[in-house]
This record gives structure tokens, sequence and C-alpha cells, in this order.
């Protein structure tokens, strides 16, 4: 018998539902932005301006109130800096193209590969500068030409000043700012503004406290050899980050360079190495002599190895699930250790039974699902199949790059009564919206305002926006007959019970 032909239109969802996908993680992002922040004040290029810019501003003639009102406008001014150019650049991009143009940028910089080979290339450098290869700054003229400015009195000699510390922190600040926003690009619209407005507060935020309360200045520890053990630190964490830009390049455009075993082994690498550092046994140009090890070395020296210990089981599939984000998909790797500790190969398409007229679904050589599930990855071909055995669809909207996906993936769907439940009463379609395989002419989608998709993951994305009003991931959709939905829709949500 011919298979059903499914109807593909959908039930409108209440637009309520357009936040789901994003709630739950833009505090995680502002809580690393923050801590970011207070990392940046620990480099060689920012510390020891700290006491030098405040004690410049109690020095300034005025009483203690005034003086404190104008170290409070530095700082405002310092927030500003750094938050105010990345929110002109969204504002301005969405009201000239609208909200899809934006999203196109955004997606654009966290999927393609030319950016993020660049962020890649880029971590690499300032990594090699952290570690005393070489000093990036900033163009002496620009900098002197601000600094000679700073001394002019009022609003704009403060402004001045401000401007000056962003410019002589870039090259420790930099990779920083570079990793937080890039980091946010995969949320909303308003991520990366608020973001960095949170990175800048903590920034900002001792500059301002100690002009208040100057007698802290004297407790501050004395500039020297441990910032720039603090900079090497910061330079083996930036070496372990970019690996994360390479890997999701590789995973959009399939080109099976990076696969988990490999990225794996570079972290274990990265952190042995730093361990090895933090002991003293591994030293840099610029190091200082240390006769001795400190406690707060020692305990760092602990975590790193320990941090180490837990990577190494992944070399042979263990979940590793506090860092599903960051990781490639288990399917990736060639050798997985079994139940009861047999070999098996990590290779989902040669296990996957699932037939369509007798050829596996759609995309299937490329597209995987997790823990061994079966499924679609084209909604008319899944929606069919669901009509054809009576089953509902369990819509996946999804993304290579998606760090909550894999974690929603690796702690939710990994729950036995969760993975029963998906595998036996639901037709699973995962629709990527960050996948760049160009399909054939006669799949190509032509938008409303006229703009042909030719790839899968822009067809997908266009779906979602346009059905759902949705366009973050992760987002699932419970679909019936004649595409009901079922109950509302879910986002990024870590309750399994909910779920």
């Amino acid at each position: 018998a011919a298979p059903a032909q499914a109807d593909t239109t959908v039930q409108a969802v209440a637009p309520a539902q357009k936040d789901a996908a994003g709630a739950g993680s833009i505090w995680a992002l502002i809580i690393e932005a923050i801590l970011w922040g207070f990392a940046a004040l620990l480099t060689p290029c920012v510390f020891p301006m700290v006491p030098m810019t405040v004690s410049f501003f109690m020095k300034s003639a005025g009483s203690p109130a005034m003086g404190r009102i104008r170290a409070g406008m530095y700082g405002f001014f310092i927030v500003a800096l750094y938050t105010l150019p990345i929110a002109a650049i969204i504002l301005i991009t969405r009201i000239l193209g609208g909200d899809a143009v934006t999203a196109d940028i955004f997606n654009w910089l966290a999927t393609h590969w030319l950016p993020n080979i660049l962020f890649f290339l880029v971590f690499m450098l300032f990594a090699a500068s952290f570690f005393g290869a070489f000093e990036i700054t900033m163009p002496s003229w620009m900098v002197n030409k601000t600094d000679s400015k700073a001394d002019s009195k009022g609003l704009a000699g403060i402004f001045f000043m401000a401007l000056t510390l962003v410019l002589v922190s870039f090259s420790c600040t930099g990779p920083i700012v570079g990793s937080v926003l890039i980091k946010s690009t995969a949320g909303e619209f308003w991520t990366p503004i608020i973001t960095m407005l949170a990175f800048s507060l903590a920034f900002a935020l001792p500059f301002t406290l100690f002009a208040f309360f100057p007698a802290m200045l004297k407790k501050l520890p004395k500039s020297g050899g441990w910032l720039n053990s603090v900079k090497v630190v910061l330079g083996f964490i930036e070496v372990a980050l970019g690996m994360k830009f390479l890997s999701v390049a590789d995973q959009t455009y399939h080109w099976g360079l990076l696969d988990r075993e490999i990225y794996l082994a570079v972290w274990i690498v990265t952190f042995s190495l730093l361990g090895l550092y933090l002991l003293g046994k591994i030293k840099f140009a610029h190091d200082s002599d240390t006769p001795y090890l400190g406690v707060g070395r020692l305990a760092l020296a602990i975590l790193t190895f320990s941090f180490v210990v837990y990577l190494i089981p992944g070399m042979w599939g263990a979940p590793l699930k506090g860092l599903s984000g960051y990781l490639p998909p288990l399917h990736t790797q060639d050798f997985v250790i079994g139940q009861g500790g047999t070999a098996a190969t990590g290779n989902a398409d040669a296990r996957m039974t699932l037939t369509v007229d007798g050829r596996k679904p759609k995309h299937s050589e490329f597209l995987h699902l997790p823990h061994n599930l079966e499924g679609f990855f084209d909604l008319s071909e899944a929606q069919a199949y669901a009509a054809k055995v009576n089953k509902p669809l369990f819509i996946d909207f999804t993304g290579h790059g998606c760090v909550n996906c894999r974690e929603m993936e690796a702690r939710v769907w990994s729950d036995p009564q969760v993975l029963d439940i998906l595998r036996n009463d639901y037709v699973i379609v995962a629709l990527f919206s960050d996948d760049k395989k160009v399909l054939p002419e006669d799949e190509w989608v032509t938008t409303d305002s006229g703009k042909v998709l030719k790839s899968l993951g822009k067809i997908n994305s266009y779906y979602a926006l346009k059905t759902f009003g949705v366009n973050a991931q992760p987002y699932y959709v419970l679909q019936g007959r004649d595409g009901k939905v079922l109950v509302p829709p879910r986002g990024y949500d870590l309750s399994v019970p909910g779920f």
C-alpha cells in the first residue's frame, strides 16, 4: 500500500512560547561573563592600573565626595566603552534589516566556517601571546594621543582616562571579550549586549570600590611575576576554548577532521601541560623563578590533574555529561566500549535499521541522533512515516553548534524513562538549523520576501521561525495528526520529570 500523505499544515502556536528555547541559559552566560570580567583584572595589562588610576582620582582637586563621583563616572565610561559599540551594531542591523537580518548575522557568526576558523586562529594567536611569544598591543600613536587628552579636566578627561585603560588593556582583555561575545551569539539578539554589560560591570567594579574605600589599596598584593603566571594560565584556557570553534565548523560542514577522541586528546594534553606548569615543571620566557611551590598553585594543580583524569575515560566513550555542550557528539568517535565491555563502533549510521520504502531516511548518511536513537531529518518524510505507523511526532529543533542541545541530550534524553518514551512512543525528527548541506534545487524554499533558501539549515531555521516563532535551540514540539500541537512546546529545561 502506498504510504499515507501527511497534511503539512501546522496549528499556530502562541507567541508566548517564543522565549522558551532560551530560558535558563542567559543566567549561565551572565555568570560566566562576570567571572571573565574578574579574571581580566588579574592580567598584567590591567592589575597595575587599578591603584594608579584610582590614586589619580583621589589626588585630583576637589572634595573627597567629588573624587568619588569622578571615580564613579570613570567606571561608567568603562562599561559604556565595552557595551555601547556592541549594542549599536546590533540595533543598526535590526533597524535596517529587521529581526531576520540580525538573526542571519548571528547565525553566520556562530556556524559559518569562515568566522569560526578566524576565531580559532585568533584564539591561538592570543594564546601564543599569553605564553610570551610576542606582545599584542594597540598602536602607540593611538594610546599616546588618547592619554594626552586624559589630563583635561571635567568629564572629557575622565572619558579619555577610561578609553586609555581600554586600549592599554586590549592585549589581555581582547581574547576574553571575544570569548564572552562569541559564546553569546547563539542566543537571542539582546544576549550579547547583556553579557557584555555583565563583563564590563565586573571589570569596572574595583575602580569604583577602591575610590570609595581607598584603604583597600594598601591590601592589594604587589604586582610581579605572579601576574605573568595568571596570563600563562589564561593562555592554556584559550587553547582549549579555541578548539570549540574549529569543532563547530567541522560539524556543520561535515569535514570529519576533529572527531571526539582527537578533541579530547588535545584537551588532555593541554590541561596536563597546565598542571605541570602550575607545579613549576615548565617555564616560559617571562616567568619568574619560584623557589618553592605555594599552596595556591598546588591546589590549582590538583584541580587541573583531577580534570584530566575525568577526561581520560572519554577516550573510550564515557559520556562526560558535565562537558557535553563543548565536546563533539559521541557518534563521531571511532571506538566506544559497549555494554558488557565489548567494543562497538561509534558510527550510528552503521547501526541504523529504520528504513522508508527500503531505503534509509534522508540525510542519515551525515546526520545522527544521540543514544543510538533512530529517526528522521526531513519533516515531510517523518510526517508520512508517523501517519503510516500511527504515532505522534517528536520534533527536535537543534543545531551542531548548540551547547544547550548537547546538554539536554546528555542530561535529560539519557534518562532511561525518557529514552524508552522516545524510542517506542514517538517518531523522532531532528531539524538542524545550522547545517550547511546544499539541497537539490527541487527542495529549495522561497521565503515570503522572495529570498531563495538552498541549505538544509536555513530551510529548517525558516520553518521554525515562520511556524513557531522561535530562532533559538533547543526547541521541542510534540505533534499529532494534521499538524496539531499536542502540548505547549518546550525549550531548554533540565527537569527530567517535566520533559
